[in-house]
């Protein structure tokens, strides 16, 4: 009888806490696609994207075999961040992606996205960032997003990081857009 009570209060235990989990994966999902600032975006057209910058000397922090190769992917990454955004979330906007880490040259854009406090969890692989959107003009905050976490997708590192900063890419076009995708 007591072996049959205590499974039971376990079983209840563990469904309470996937009930717990899963409101709280639902509320955090719930903020990545309602806008959060009060800023209008709507008017600028012309939009810098700047770098997602991972450390290019954390190579061997995630497995890879050098520095170059782990530099090719966090370049492929900023490359399909800027293009999900022109192609998904900005559609009638004019996108010009930074080059490399130190490109921050926004001169004849309306905005400059910035990305900073850059960080991938090493247990999840989810990304964690702050969103800044400045004007280019003046260098100054239009608005912001604090540092928050974009959980990826199912997969291996380089996947779920990806998905993750696609994820990043929506929050972007529902912040310029002022509007989820879609609608």
């Amino acid at each position: 009888m007591k072996g049959a009570m205590k499974r039971c209060l376990l079983v209840a235990g563990l469904l309470l806490c996937l009930g717990v989990q899963a409101s709280l994966l639902a509320r955090g999902s719930k903020s990545n696609t309602m806008k959060e600032t009060t800023a209008n975006m709507l008017g600028r057209k012309n939009i810098f994207i700047g770098w997602v910058d991972l450390s290019p000397d954390e190579w061997s922090v995630w497995g890879y075999e050098s520095k170059a190769e782990w530099g090719e992917l966090i370049k492929e990454i900023n490359l399909d961040l800027q293009k999900n955004l022109q192609s998904k979330y900005l559609t009638d906007r004019t996108v010009t992606g930074a080059k490399d880490r130190n490109d921050e040259n926004a001169a004849g854009n309306d905005l400059y996205i910035k990305f900073a406090d850059v960080k991938i969890d090493e247990n999840t692989y989810d990304v964690s960032l702050s969103i800044h959107f400045l004007d280019p003009t003046t260098n100054s905050d239009i608005a912001s997003i604090p540092v928050r976490t974009y959980v990826g997708g199912r997969g291996g590192f380089e996947r779920h990081v990806r998905s993750g900063l696609d994820r990043v890419a929506e929050k972007v076009g529902i912040e310029v857009m002022a509007t989820a995708p879609g609608k």
